[in-house]
């Protein structure tokens, strides 16, 4: 019997058995299975995709045999996310057949199936394995993509979890892969027909390496160290070599050499550069054969990779089959001689096997060198010699090796007699001790061999130690546990930690082979339903606590039982009756699976080390401290108890845990009453084994007697229940036993000599635990095992605070266990012991008193609560900033231990780091960020007792006023600023996708379908552009004047003399009038809608239609232009849909997900809308799209050859390449230009407005670069003289301009520094092209093509000024802009008399004067007057006099005037420039003035107008007006708005196609965005501007002679968003905020401040210093613009989102515009008695936060139950009302919590002093240093405590006055107290302990060292006191007594 009894202590129970089936194999008998099919096979893979069904349904017919028995394997993993930390699931792939199936599952959910993969051979192995993929940034971390490989014969498929899918095809036969940190590694298989061996053959390498799927297969280096220590570098050929194992954390392999038979652990690494050339140069020991081998090895590779990718034409099918192919002829064998050269040789090496297409071909890499062959040169004849000498003749360099292992460690051979077989399974395993250890299976022996390893001191060196070996028949690993599962060879299981035996597993429902009598059976069947079955560790260093039993490697005696066992079995009766365990497999966490000799699977869990937090705890603490030996012991004593089978629930773990310990420490717990009646329900040890195994359900006596000796008893019989009378109150039943027989401690016991450092351990334990409210319960029950153990030790200082802390439940306490002093000095005493009694609030106390405070202990790793409050209070109470960092041994002091060495070394250094970054900021800032980054958040802050939270709440109150605005997220969650934390989640959002903002769907406005569907303008966000323009409908006006989609109203009056047929004509034409307006219309809208909607990628884009049809009135009638009546222009619609494409595109906001079939997509199917398509390309190009378009299609598009779409395109891609110098789009561009390319270059035919644009192109793509060449070429084609053919002779005008302008961009702002052009001279040649002269010969490549003159046109040897001044004045504005350089400005000056003024078209005066004002940029002032002052004298003096007498002869009063109004066109162009987008004033004051001025002389048909011409005037009109809506761009002005809408109903006149586009673009810049853009002033935004707004428009839609229309479209370039909405937090809504905008001095004004309400259009960024959302509304948020833009250009980058956050009692602008509505208008009285009456009702308006609400809603409402509590609701009603006004209501559980100590403490019931102590911090902070400083610093605008000033001395004065009442009664107790006599029994001990603590009145044991009471006055007890830090006012309560009896006693020492 007592055998039995033994053999069950140490068992363990396994909890869960449960039947294992593999997932995958469910769903394989569903899933549609594989066609294998001869036809796949023949096929590429490149064409598999896109084989149409055909080929299916073939085989689905021919399919074979599918009942055949599919091999099949599975493994499993513990689940890894990158998002959640615990994900506590398993991965299971599973493989059969064809197909792969991985499946998640968890003990909570099901398994469901994540992928299924079907593949077209047969799955040869699938495995899990992570690549890296580096990125190109350093600071960056590299991405790590994990993916399925799964291997067929021919390649592997790599499936990544992003989606990203790869094949690799393999260049020779596999036997198995293996994953690595790395990437994958190859196991070559080795073929044994390999030609005979010569004796100086280089075997070709067996193991190979690929890093990525798209990197090449290459073959892994070895460095071995040689016999005589020369380290050889070598690739891996030896083919005996197998690996056994990989391993990615260490990085290690384990490879078998199956010739010496042993095993060798290798680290694998990535290969130094040194070695790559070191393997290239000596790749092995004899110089050619190798470097032959290895070049060939190369050349086979890349020949494999190269040329037979799938798809390659190589493909035959008669070389699919292996066996067909003859042996492969060997290289020649004259090889090697002198005179055949290495490449010619290996030119000629390759067999047609190679060039075969069989990924399979083994022989490839098995060709002889030497093999006596015939037919050496037969193979030339082969038909693919050819192809294979030409395709690798370039590229015989070998393939660099990536990795490189090196030799760790290596079996011995001697140890093991007979030869070990390949270890069978190989695994990674740590013990209790983190001791790490490689274990292998060595099937042969039934041997699992450890070999313990430790890390080096550098990072990747591991040394390995000792081998030892334990008997096994299979072995398993339960990582989370740290223990190993044995089945030993007779079949039972034993649970292992490292090579420490634990005790053996039972497995209820399994026969163990030890219970092999029948008499037994019957225990087997004890019920098992509270087997301990934890779900998972909570903590995770727990789990290295199953420390072995007896750390004792099993030695070989053991062999002999073993043997006798294994007879047992084979003799066993039952061994037919139960199934035994044949084998473990996948091993997950802590569950593995058992495999039975039945053949089913069995999955159990092996259960973990303690499921309690306190017991966890205790355990670390234990282990901490104690030597690894010992440890170990302890650790696996409790693990056998706490796991016995029917081991304990969980509520008694922590008594079994207490009494296992006592036991351990020597302590007789049935001796002891308080831990006798402690209830477990598993006997302790054999002791106490005759005790009934479980207590009966139904209840005993004993039951009630332990209920009446329970503490709590005791408690509730101290404070007897108001209600029950009766009860008279009886003393504990403690002393009823005989005290004195709690005698000893055993001193052998195995902890005995480590009492008192356990004891220590435990007590920095219980004191980290009083700082977390949660653990309050542990704290108290640790409590009463440190009582005991302090007792015991004699360590009266320790029993005084404990008594303190918990005074009447520490006075039940009365036994001690003697302990003699012989046994005394057993006892290793630590140093620490002695010193200060550790206690934390003392700690905090003595802090906030400003006196010195000694380094407080705390445990590393475990006590991190008390390091966190200790350095925090370091920090910001002491006020010393490298508290955290340099001085943090200062203030801690760790403790050390015997295992660990360098424990929170890594965290001490990264808090190191973050201190570094910011030194700046105030203490409150230090102290949130540093907790921020140890980890501290919100959660963490509640759980803290409020009295030690109040500083770190200080401090959060203080950053939540002003925070900085570029916190991270968890700052920001800390300080409680949702707005903040938003924010910064967004923008670090933004760093990895773009975000699409503003942009969830809002409700568009619901309007008629027909008119949604078509206008293209419905995605404007409503409601912004409803808080931007509030009081009007101005955007619904754009809408109407810019929609193109609805038939027009076309208006004649039919006159009685006109006939039908003539009426019909009228309207026509009156129509074509109108519609050359609509035509005009898309360039307009596609500005306003600029980047306003986020398409759908399943989805085309909406285009809407471009209608030219019209409505009569009154009938309605359809007027149509294609009727034939009237001639209509050919061609008439192409560019306006061109536009019509571009304004579609335009929308499309740069954040959208745009992909290149996406693009594809849209192309439309009918060739009408080709146009349409065109001008999309060019939009998606302006919004940065396009460079996700495939080359390939860019290539398609342009050879289709039409006009527009070329000219879309290359716009389009050089737009979104802007500046990038990019070399593939420079040669896109170039085959555009003639020019560009060499003089030889056949002609090639591209249309006129194709080089045009392709010229401007090159001006986008090089803009600024100032690069030479580009710069050469357009100078000179500036001037191009047309040619002898027709050609360059159309359109002439528009190609120059596009070259000036060109040039301008190449070349913009660069002024006279043209690094490297000075002999081009730029400025003079433009000059002379400006204002004419003598023609230059051509220098350079061209000379040839300007020969020959034009047949056509006569121009002779001048320079043409018509056609080459507007670019040349252009460019040189671009050039010069902004350099303010006079010299040049002056070439510029509009001529002063009248011959010269002949001589120059007005048009180009109009450029002038614009080029010259914005070289001077700096003199460009915003009024009139400039304005005037650009006109010359002779202009300004002649032109008020109208009179005609007047006017001298010789004066042409028509140039005069129409010089006059293109000067001021040209200066106010000027003016809209300087000061574009930024809403000036006075620019639009005076811009204003002259738009006016013009129109009045466009309307009055006086004098004027006939001088100067209709078209001049409108034209100047026009350009006014550009400008105009250039500076108010994006504001949506009205009077431009209804200037605009004016000139959109004169349709008559002079109005053609291209006013209407200019007025149209001027309202489209109005509006840019929605609102939502402005424009830019910067020097690319200028250049964009210059090309699109070309003072010279397009006369009908056809005309592109002067100008391309298309690049009326680069505005967008000059767009940005400027716009800042806020948005509030809560509603996620945009609402209405002040901002205070200031802006930075500048020369023409100081720093001054704004105030706008946002959302607002902020000023260009760099002119500003800082944004701040202002109050009283809102919380304050600052943007510190000095610090850099980057924040603020992410907010306006994402619609211009900023989150802000209403305040309490706050309403938004939006209900409240006046703030006389809000609920603390009132209220701004504060003595007025409303306060105290405040409302509860009333706080729903003050506040959303639902526990406040309901706070007000049940603890605020006096109701009928509440009646006789009128003062407490009161009171919590002015709490409430407190928290919410002062915008802090996290501090209403302080309140309460106060409160309730208070009144606690006057009814003299506490019990435990622990509020007591928070209260007295919370009044000690109030006195303290740090605040009394703040509140004299009144210039700082910060408020004083967080708590309201008059609450805290009422709630002070009512503990005073409690304690002092007590006090005056009960003065003997206190006296009796200082003078060290014990206690009375009657008196309460609980208030003696509340006054000691409220006063912080030392220990008696101290005060009796001092000798205090020889003292005879005050001053001198005050002065002995203070050495003690007793205060001040605790003294003066004290005095009486201790003076009292000094002068009555003998005066000496009581």
């Amino acid at each position: 019997m007592s055998n039995v009894f033994e053999e069950r202590a140490t068992m363990i129970a396994a909890g869960e058995l449960q039947s294992f089936v593999p997932f995958g194999r469910e769903h394989c008998k569903n899933h549609p299975n594989a066609v294998n099919l001869q036809l796949r096979q023949l096929q590429p893979a490149s064409e598999l995709w896109s084989s149409d069904g055909a080929a299916g349904l073939v085989g689905s017919l021919q399919e074979v045999s599918l009942q055949e028995c599919q091999k099949e394997s599975w493994q499993l993993k513990k689940g890894s996310t990158l998002t959640t930390d615990d994900a506590d699931y398993e991965e299971e792939l599973y493989v059969a057949g064809h197909m792969v199936i991985w499946s998640r599952g968890s003990k909570g959910q099901a398994s469901y199936v994540y992928k299924a993969f079907t593949v077209d051979s047969l799955v040869q192995q699938a495995l899990w394995c992570n690549f890296t993929v580096p990125q190109s940034c350093k600071n960056e971390k590299d991405i790590v993509e994990q993916s399925v490989c799964i291997v067929q014969s021919m390649c592997v498929n790599v499936h990544t979890m992003s989606g990203k899918d790869f094949i690799s095809p393999l260049p020779f036969q596999v036997s198995t892969l293996w994953p690595t940190k790395f990437g994958l590694l190859f196991e070559r298989k080795h073929v044994t027909s390999d030609a005979p061996m010569s004796p100086t053959r280089e075997p070709l390498p067996t193991l190979f390496s690929m890093l990525h799927p798209l990197d090449e297969i290459a073959p892994v280096v070895c460095k071995s160290t040689g016999l005589f220590e020369t380290v050889r570098l070598q690739y891996v050929s030896d083919s005996a070599l197998r690996v056994v194992f990989t391993c990615e954390e260490p990085s290690i392999i384990m490879t078998y050499d199956a010739l010496q038979c042993t095993h060798t652990v290798w680290a694998l690494r990535q290969v130094t550069p040194e070695e790559q050339s070191t393997v290239l140069k000596f790749p092995g020991h004899d110089g050619p054969t190798t470097a032959a081998a290895h070049s060939f090895l190369g050349a086979h590779l890349r020949n494999v990779s190269r040329l037979d990718s799938p798809g390659s034409p190589l493909h035959c099918h008669a070389l699919h089959n292996q066996n067909r192919v003859p042996p492969s002829p060997s290289l020649h064998s004259r090889a090697h001689s002198p005179n055949i050269s290495n490449m010619a040789a290996l030119s000629r090496a390759h067999s047609p096997g190679i060039a075969a297409p069989s990924f399979t071909g083994a022989q490839r890499f098995n060709v002889s060198f030497h093999s006596p062959s015939s037919r050496g040169h037969s193979l030339l004849a082969s038909p693919n010699s050819t192809l294979n000498d030409t395709a690798l003749l370039p590229e015989m360099e070998p393939i660099l090796p990536d990795l490189c292992i090196e030799q760790l460690w290596s079996e011995t051979t001697t140890t093991y007699r007979e030869k070990s077989c390949q270890a069978s399974k190989v695994f990674i395993t740590s013990d209790l001790c983190e001791c790490r250890y490689i274990c292998f299976l060595v099937e042969s022996h039934q041997q699992l061999r450890c070999v313990k390893f430790i890390e080096g001191n550098e990072s990747n060196q591991l040394i390995f130690t000792s081998v030892t070996t334990i008997p096994a028949k299979d072995a398993a690993p339960l990582e989370d546990i740290n223990a190993l599962l044995v089945l030993e060879t007779n079949g039972s299981l034993v649970l292992y930690t490292g090579v420490t035996r634990v005790s053996k597993v039972f497995v209820h429902g399994l026969l163990s082979p030890n219970f092999s009598l029948p008499n037994h059976l019957p225990t087997l069947n004890s019920p098992l339903e509270n087997v301990s079955t934890p779900a998972k560790a909570t903590v995770q260093h727990m789990s290295r606590l199953e420390e072995p039993d007896m750390p004792s490697p099993v030695s070989e005696v053991r062999s002999s039982v073993q043997h006798h066992e294994s007879s047992w079995l084979d003799d066993s009766p039952f061994q037919q009756a139960t199934p035994h365990i044949q084998a473990l497999r996948d091993p997950v966490s802590n569950r593995v699976t058992l495999e039975l000799s039945s053949g089913s699977l069995r999955r159990i869990t092996v259960p973990e080390v303690a499921t309690s937090e306190l017991v966890k705890r205790c355990l670390q603490a234990i282990r901490f401290i104690l030597p690894k030996d010992i440890a170990m012991k302890m650790l696996v004593k409790w693990y056998n108890i706490y796991n016995a089978p029917g081991g304990p629930s969980m509520h008694q773990e922590w008594n079994l845990f207490l009494t296992c310990f006592m036991t351990l420490m020597g302590y007789n717990t049935e001796r002891l009453s308080w831990t006798r009646n402690l209830h477990f329900e598993v006997p302790l040890s054999p002791v106490i084994a005759p005790k009934k195994a479980r207590p009966a359900d139904t209840g005993s006596d004993e039951d009630w007697a332990y209920l009446c000796s329970s503490d709590y008893h005791c408690q509730v019989l101290a404070h007897p229940v108001a209600g029950i009378p009766g009860l008279e109150p009886a003393m504990p039943p403690v002393g009823m036993e005989d005290s004195s027989t709690a005698a000893g401690v055993e001193p052998s016991a195995l902890l005995f000599p480590h009492i008192p450092a356990l004891f220590y351990v435990l007590h920095l334990l219980y004191e980290d635990m009083k700082l977390d409210e949660l653990q309050r319960s542990g704290a108290r029950a640790l409590v009463g095992l440190l009582q005991q153990l302090a007792r015991d030790l004699q360590l009266e200082e320790y029993m005084d605070l404990y008594w303190r802390d918990y005074p009447s439940f520490i006075k039940t306490f009365k036994e001690a266990c003697m302990i003699d002093q012989a046994q005394m000095e057993l006892m290793n005493w630590p140093a620490y012991l002695n010193s200060e009694v550790p206690c934390v609030f003392g700690w905090l106390s003595s802090c906030l008193r400003g006196q010195d405070v000694p380094a407080f202990p705390y445990l590393p790793a475990i006590c991190e609560r008390t390091k966190l409050l200790v350095l925090s209070y370091a920090l910001y109470v002491v006020g010393d900033e490298n508290a955290i960092s340099v001085n943090m041994s200062k203030y801690l002091s760790r403790l050390s231990a015997g295992q660990k060495k360098s424990f929170s070394e890594p965290t001490l250094k990264r808090q190191s780091s973050v201190k570094a970054s910011a030194p700046s900021g105030c203490l409150s800032e230090n102290l949130v960020l540093w907790l921020t980054s140890a980890g501290f958040r919100l959660k963490d802050l509640e759980s803290v007792p409020f009295g030690v939270a109040l500083p770190i709440r200080d401090a959060i109150s203080q950053c939540r006023e002003h925070p900085s605005s570029d916190w991270s997220e968890d700052v920001c969650a800390l300080i409680g600023r949702q707005d903040l934390t938003k924010q910064a989640h967004k923008v670090s959002l933004a760093k990895g996708k773009p975000m699409v903002g503003l942009n969830v769907p809002l409700e568009p406005p619901v309007t008629s379908e027909a008119e949604e569907e078509e206008d293209g303008m419905a995605d404007l966000h409503p409601e912004v552009t409803g808080l931007i323009w509030s009081q009007d409908l101005r955007v619904q006006e754009v809408r109407r004047l810019l929609q193109s989609s609805r038939p027009v109203r076309v208006n004649v009056p039919h006159l009685p003399e006109v006939s039908d047929h003539e009426y019909i004509e009228e309207k026509e034409n009156k129509l074509l009038q109108l519609c050359q307006r609509t035509m005009a219309l898309p360039v307009g809208r596609g500005l306003f809608t600029l980047f306003s909607y986020h398409p759908v990628p399943t989805e085309p884009l909406p285009v809407p239609k471009l209608n030219l049809t019209g409505r009569a009135p009154p009938r309605n009638t359809m007027v149509d232009l294609n009727s034939g009546n009237i001639d209509v222009p050919p061609n008439m619609t192409s560019w306006p849909s061109f536009h019509n494409g571009v304004a579609a595109g335009l929308k499309i906001a740069p954040a959208s997900q745009v992909e290149s079939a996406w693009i594809a997509y849209n192309k439309p199917k009918s060739a009408e809308l080709a146009n349409e398509y065109a001008g999309f390309l060019m939009a998606l190009g302006l919004n940065g799209h396009l460079t996700k378009l495939a080359t390939l299609n860019i290539h398609d598009y342009l050879t289709k050859g039409h006009e527009m779409t070329s000219i879309g395109l290359l716009l389009g891609v050089s737009a979104a390449k802007l500046g990038t110098m990019d070399m593939s789009i420079t040669r896109l561009l170039s085959i555009h230009i003639p020019a560009l390319l060499p003089p030889t270059s056949t002609e090639l035919d591209v249309p006129h407005s194709v080089q045009v644009a392709a010229v401007v192109a090159i001006g986008l793509v090089y803009q600024g670069t100032g690069h030479r060449h580009n710069a050469e070429v357009l100078l000179a084609e500036i001037g191009r003289p047309p040619g002898p053919e027709m050609e360059y002779c159309t359109d002439r005008e528009s190609y120059s301009l596009a070259a000036g302008l060109a040039l301008g961009m190449v070349c913009l702002g660069h002024g006279s520094n043209l690094i490297g052009m000075t002999d081009l001279n730029v400025p003079e040649q433009l000059y002379q092209y400006m204002v004419g002269g003598h023609r230059r010969t051509h220098a350079g490549i061209n000379r040839e093509k300007h020969k020959s003159p034009s047949y056509q046109i006569k121009e002779g040897d001048t320079i043409n000024v018509d056609v080459t001044c507007p670019g040349a004045t252009l460019a040189l504005a671009m050039i010069y802009l902004k350099t303010n350089n006079r010299s040049i400005a002056d070439w510029l000056k509009a001529p002063d008399t009248m011959f010269l003024l002949d001589f120059i078209k007005p048009e180009f005066l109009l450029l002038r004067t614009l080029a010259r004002c914005i070289i001077m940029w700096d003199e460009i002032l915003p009024n009139e007057e400039w304005v005037t002052s650009n006109v010359p004298q002779i202009i300004q003096e002649n032109i008020g006099l109208q009179e005609e007498a007047l006017v001298s002869e010789d004066l042409n009063m028509e140039t005069l005037v129409q010089a006059h109004d293109y000067i001021i066109a040209g200066a106010c162009m000027a003016v809209g420039f300087r000061f574009a987008g930024s809403a000036n004033s006075d620019a639009f004051d005076c811009l204003y003035k002259f738009a006016r001025n013009f129109m009045q002389s466009l309307i009055n048909t006086t004098s004027t107008a006939t001088v100067s011409g209709q078209y001049n005037l409108q034209t100047c009109l026009s350009m006014v007006l550009l400008a105009t809506s250039m500076v108010m761009a994006g504001s949506g002005n009205l009077k431009v708005l209804q200037l605009c809408r004016f000139l959109h109903k004169r349709t008559f006149g002079e109005m053609n196609y291209g006013f209407h586009m200019a007025h149209h673009m001027a309202l489209g810049l109005l509006f840019l965005g929605g609102g939502r853009y402005t424009l830019s002033t910067s020097n690319s935004a200028i250049a964009a501007l210059l090309c699109a707004l070309y003072p010279h428009f397009p006369a009908h839609s056809t005309d592109n002679r002067y100008h391309l229309q298309a690049l009326r479209h680069l505005c967008v370039l000059a767009a940005e968003p400027r716009l800042l909405v806020p948005v509030d937090v809560d509603t996620l809504k945009p609402c209405y905020a002040m901002l205070d905008v200031t802006y930075k001095g500048t020369q023409w004004y100081d720093e001054t401040t704004v105030e706008l309400m946002a959302p607002a259009m902020l000023p260009e960024l760099h002119l500003l210093k800082q944004i701040k959302v202002k109050g009283p509304r809102y919380w304050e948020l600052n943007i510190d613009l000095s610090k850099g833009t980057q924040h603020l250009q992410s907010i306006l980058l994402r619609d211009g989102i900023l989150y802000v956050k209403l305040r309490a009692g706050q309403l938004p602008y939006k209900d409240d515009p006046r703030g006389w509505k809000s609920l603390l208008a009132p209220t701004v009285n504060k003595r007025n008695p409303e306060v105290t009456t405040f409302k509860p009702e009333a706080i729903s308006t003050f506040t959303s936060d639902a526990a406040l609400v309901s706070f007000a809603e049940y603890f605020c409402k006096t109701s009928e139950n509440m009646k006789h509590k009128q003062e407490t609701v009161a009171l919590f009603s002015a709490i409430l009302y407190e928290c919410v006004t002062q915008e802090n209501p996290e501090m209403l559980p302080t309140y309460i919590s106060i409160d309730q100590t208070v009144k606690a403490l006057e009814r003299g019931k506490l019990s435990e002093t622990f509020c007591l102590w928070q209260m007295k911090l919370v009044l000690e902070l109030c006195e303290s240093r740090v605040l009394q400083e703040r509140l004299r610093n009144t210039h700082r605008q910060s408020r004083g405590l967080l708590l309201s000033s008059e609450f805290l001395p009422v709630m002070k004065s009512c503990a005073d006055r409690a304690l002092d009442h007590w006090l005056s009664e009960n003065s003997h107790a206190l006296q009796a107290y200082v003078s060290g006599q014990p206690p009375n029994e009657d008196i309460d001990t609980c208030m003696l302990a509340c006054f000691l603590v409220y006063h912080s009145i030392p220990s008696f044991v101290k005060m009796v060292t001092t000798e205090l009471d020889g003292s005879s006055s005050f001053p001198e007890m005050l002065l002995r006191f203070s050495q003690l830090g007793v205060p001040v006012r605790a003294l003066l309560r004290l005095s009486p007594l201790l003076l009292h009896t000094g002068g009555s006693g003998s005066g000496l020492p009581l």
